[in-house]
């Protein structure tokens, strides 16, 4: 399994660029669908008008599907507004776009968990949009349209603060609602654990010896090692 530091990595050079408050987002909403079991990759963030008018022309007058209708200078990407993501799979190598996928087999499609974190954080989502339904996209448009943006427009320093302050109290909302339940062994209680968005926390050391397993920390190759009495 991944850890949350080799996920963010596999996202870090797409997230150059971006305005500083969908950066955090972005890192934000990274974290809070690592810890509900749904990975994610960000396949986009800011691109130049050239990028833009490149993708503009898929399914035009270039080979593939129309992806985009909007030309450069045209798409909140342009000014690092912006990022879309997919599904990553386990093992990392390889994402998925697959809407029903219900990879930690929760009985809801992780990518509606994804657009779920990504909304209560302040991201709007292109699956809301009206005119061409973006479903892999999420922007921070601070109410400034793309003709503000053309002309100059720039989120404003209370915007900003305001846009913070919504990530701010939601982390705390997380924590408020961060639950503590008695883990149990056979029937035999061995610690509490902490239970945050159906995921239960508890040290490994304590389950695995309350099996009869062994528990050995390898420090130069930075790997837990869990040994059972049978081997």
């Amino acid at each position: 399994m991944l850890t949350l530091t080799q996920i963010k990595n596999k996202s870090a050079s797409r997230l150059a660029g971006l305005h500083p408050v969908v950066l955090a987002a972005a890192e934000k909403l990274i974290e809070r669908c690592y810890v509900s079991g749904v990975p994610i990759l960000i396949t986009q963030g800011l691109r130049t008008a050239a990028e833009q008018d490149a993708l503009y022309a898929q399914g035009r007058t270039k080979p593939g599907a129309i992806v985009t209708n909007a030309r450069g200078g045209y798409s909140y990407h342009n000014y690092g507004l912006a990022i879309d993501f997919a599904l990553l799979l386990p093992g990392g190598s390889h994402a998925s776009w697959d809407m029903k996928r219900d990879g930690n087999n929760d009985g809801i499609a992780d990518w509606q968990e994804v657009v779920k974190q990504a909304k209560a954080i302040g991201l709007e989502w292109g699956g809301d949009f009206t005119s061409f339904k973006d479903y892999p996209h999420f922007q921070m448009s601070f109410g400034i349209s793309i003709s503000g943006l053309r002309a100059g427009l720039r989120p404003s320093e209370a915007q900003i603060a305001a846009a913070y302050k919504r990530m701010e109290e939601k982390e705390e909302e997380a924590v408020k609602s961060e639950t503590i339940a008695a883990v149990k062994v056979n029937g035999v209680k061995v610690a509490d654990g902490r239970v945050e968005n159906g995921v239960t926390y508890v040290p490994v050391r304590v389950i695995a010896e309350a099996l009869g397993a062994k528990v050995g920390y390898i420090a130069a190759a930075k790997t837990v090692e869990i040994t059972t009495s049978s081997r």
